[in-house]
């Protein structure tokens, strides 16, 4: 599909996901081999283990707290989104985490990340929660100029790290 017709799918999306093409669902094991593709072209990294282990965290139980959902087309996997709802952790209330979200380089520019965003915003408000949060690369312009385009800011809490 097209950037056009994404951009267009997910002005008029229903909260529910669903689109005129593209439609956000629940990822199946059958998903994985294309999250798998997406993942690699743009990291350069095939994590086959990797995948295998979220899907058995976040994709094969019904949590409503848990979300591992696909962007698909014609049986195309076009993106894919990743995250749970996190009770009270670092002193925080309850609020939604992102932790993977990615589209197919062809496919971007075209509305496909904000529909993905949006639907599992959905899932977090259902879940009871009214923030959701992420954690980036400072050095990601791309991830960084999506998310902030989709008003997410600068967060109350500092990521911390050291080598071990």
């Amino acid at each position: 599909m097209d950037s056009t017709k994404l951009r267009a799918a997910a002005k008029s999306a229903p909260e529910s996901g669903a689109t005129t093409g593209v439609h956000v669902r629940a990822a199946t094991s059958a998903d994985l081999g294309q999250v798998i593709a997406i993942d690699a072209a743009v990291t350069g990294i095939e994590k086959v283990d990797y995948w295998y282990e979220l899907f058995h965290r976040y994709g094969t139980r019904t949590l409503k707290q848990r979300f591992f959902l696909v962007a698909e087309d014609n049986s195309e996997i076009l993106g894919f989104i990743i995250g749970e709802v996190r009770d009270w952790e670092f002193g925080s209330p309850p609020c939604g985490w992102v932790f993977g979200l990615n589209v197919k380089p062809s496919v971007r520019l075209g509305g496909l990340g904000t529909l993905l965003l949006e639907t599992i915003c959905d899932g977090f408000r259902r879940a009871g929660v009214d923030k959701v949060r992420t954690l980036l690369a400072r050095d990601n312009g791309l991830v960084m100029s999506f998310f902030r385009s989709q008003g997410l800011m600068a967060a109350p809490v500092i990521a911390l790290e050291r080598n071990l």
